[in-house]
């Protein structure tokens, strides 16, 4: 069975244009914002690490 769908380009270029939000941020700097997300995360990540590795070494050293 076939169902039969009637489309349009204009309503279609119309829905497309309003759809589209305007602070739509371009390419490069989503590309940025991830970057600068990933970098920040790896040096909490190691800074925690450090200070994780510190107390254990600290509490070694103690007993």
């Amino acid at each position: 069975m076939a169902t039969p769908i009637t489309t349009t380009n204009a309503k279609r270029g119309r829905l497309r244009r309003s759809s589209r939000s305007s602070r739509a941020f371009p390419g490069w700097l989503w590309f940025v914002l991830l970057w600068c997300a990933g970098a920040g995360a790896a040096v909490s990540l190691g800074f925690a690490f450090k200070v994780f590795m510190n107390l254990t070494l600290f509490a070694v050293n103690q007993a």
